[in-house]
């Protein structure tokens, strides 16, 4: 079965009802040892990136989840789930991410945001993702995801980019490397186009 990590962050059960509806069988967990034996794992949350590594500190998990992935277990990261694969964030000061994918976590700023440029800050609501390259889950061509961060990530190799949206200016929205693939969207909220996510990957862990 696929385990979604339960480390205090974000609304898992949503997940959890959106693998139930594309027939992926997945459970709520925080036991290291049932994350182990999992076939996949997801990594949702919404929240900040230090409280979340700090959550997930606490509670032991951080090496069970660089171990899966390292070892070539299906990993998908959801929101604040992609954040945290990366090496760095930059919310409430700096803290170190779990540092899988090379790069940082940095906020939407500038002119173009705010009051004065007209952008609001988070970016909330349903917008575009354009594939960078084929993949078995976004497919070609453009589709359209529920949004909700105000961070977003910059990796330091443009092979694991999959997707970008635009927001003021393009950004990534998904990453593809290897097993790990990290949305920035909310698929369990996103319709037929988000549960498609799901199932594909369900489908990249043998469901």
């Amino acid at each position: 079965m696929i385990a979604i990590i339960d480390y205090g962050m974000g609304n898992l059960r949503s997940v959890q009802k959106g693998f139930e509806r594309v027939g992926c069988p997945a459970f709520i967990t925080s036991d290291r040892k049932k994350i182990e034996d999992a076939a996949a794992l997801v990594l949702p949350g919404v929240g900040a990136f230090k409280e979340a590594m700090e959550n997930l500190g606490r509670a032991g998990l951080i090496e069970v989840i660089r171990s899966s992935i390292s070892k070539g277990k299906p990993f998908l990261g959801i929101c604040l789930g992609l954040h945290l694969l990366f090496t760095k964030g930059f919310e409430f000061g700096e803290s170190e991410g779990l540092d899988v994918i090379p790069g940082k976590v940095v906020p939407f700023q500038g002119e173009g945001f705010g009051a004065a440029g007209g952008l609001k800050v988070p970016h909330m609501g349903w917008n575009a993702a354009r594939p960078c390259k084929d993949s078995p889950f976004l497919g070609r061509g453009e589709k359209y995801f529920y949004f909700v961060h105000s961070y977003y990530v910059v990796p330091e190799e443009e092979d694991v980019v999959l997707a970008t949206t635009e927001y003021g200016a393009p950004f990534v929205s998904a990453i593809w490397k290897d097993n790990i693939l990290a949305v920035q969207f909310h698929p369990e909220k996103s319709q037929e186009d988000g549960l498609a996510v799901l199932r594909k990957f369900g489908g990249m862990a043998g469901k």
